[in-house]
């Protein structure tokens, strides 16, 4: 068996264009398009790629996007004091703090200090509850992108088996979060899980979000599951690898995700979704 590729460009495309055109239909309206603030602090180099990524993807679509790149020693009360300031500008409906920070901010502290409804990451305690209840409003981008990758496949989701590898609170637990809301029943590996390989094995539905090159193995996979990779790990050459063994695992499953374009274009259109999504909710609100 070789595994069909799931092409997240072209599948991300597909949202983009579609983000696009109602963002036209406000234009057109005399309506202000949406606004999204993206915050860079210091000068990582895989963090200035996918801000400028971002940002890129936001003027294809119309959205305004607003550029705050700080230096690496920005205190963080002044993170937090420019946080309030866009919290507060009804011009701003998202804003984007990109991850890592420099080891002086508390990211924790951070996240809570956006607005809900600004947090076009989906990374709030607020958001990431009312997915835990079944009332999500701004998913994390990256579990959402998943889940539309699987629906572009006609996943069935109820009642099959799925295995997320990893527990992160950017990826792992919303996944499982999202899974589960979507009918699947979920096992959740992380690094104290006895036998990782044996519980992978038993699953109809594979999404690896560990960061580890390599860390999934071909004959850990079920013949005919379906592979999500969520991980990019670049190596001393340059090039980028995910968490599964690329090559020996197609020769089980029946989808697959390659890395790169696979996931990461998802996360990117569901960051605009979320900004289109959260100027509406702007114009409910009050307070905004």
């Amino acid at each position: 068996m070789t595994a069909r590729i799931i092409d997240g460009r072209a599948i991300a495309a597909t949202h983009r264009e579609r983000i696009a055109a109602e963002v036209t239909r406000m234009r057109e309206a005399g309506l202000r398009p949406p606004g999204l603030a993206v915050v860079l602090v210091g000068h990582n180099p895989a963090s200035e790629v996918y801000v400028r990524n971002k940002r890129t993807a936001c003027a294809q679509a119309g959205i305004d996007s607003h550029s705050y790149d700080l230096p690496a020693n920005t205190p963080q009360t002044d993170l937090l004091a420019l946080i309030e300031r866009l919290n507060r500008d009804r011009a701003i409906d998202g804003i984007l703090v990109q991850l890592p920070l420099p080891p002086h901010i508390d990211p924790a502290t951070m996240i809570e200090a956006i607005d809900p409804s600004k947090d076009v990451d989906g990374f709030h305690p607020y958001n990431v509850g009312r997915l835990a209840v079944r009332l999500p409003r701004l998913r994390p981008c990256t579990p959402w992108g998943v889940i539309q990758l699987l629906r572009a496949i006609d996943e069935p989701f109820k009642g099959r088996s799925a295995c997320v590898i990893g527990a992160s609170n950017i990826v792992g637990r919303p996944m499982t979060l999202e899974l589960l809301l979507a009918g699947a029943t979920v096992t959740v590996c992380h690094r104290f899980t006895r036998d990782s390989a044996a519980l992978v094995r038993e699953a109809d539905v594979v999404i690896a979000a560990a960061g580890k090159p390599g860390l999934v193995e071909g004959d850990w996979i079920k013949r005919g599951a379906t592979v999500i990779d969520v991980g990019i790990n670049r190596l001393e050459d340059g090039s980028l690898i995910g968490d599964v063994d690329f090559e020996a695992a197609s020769e089980r499953a029946d989808w697959i995700t390659p890395v790169p374009g696979g996931v990461g274009p998802m996360t990117v259109a569901m960051l605009l979704d979320n900004t289109l999504k959260a100027r509406a909710f702007g114009e409910n609100e009050p307070s905004r």
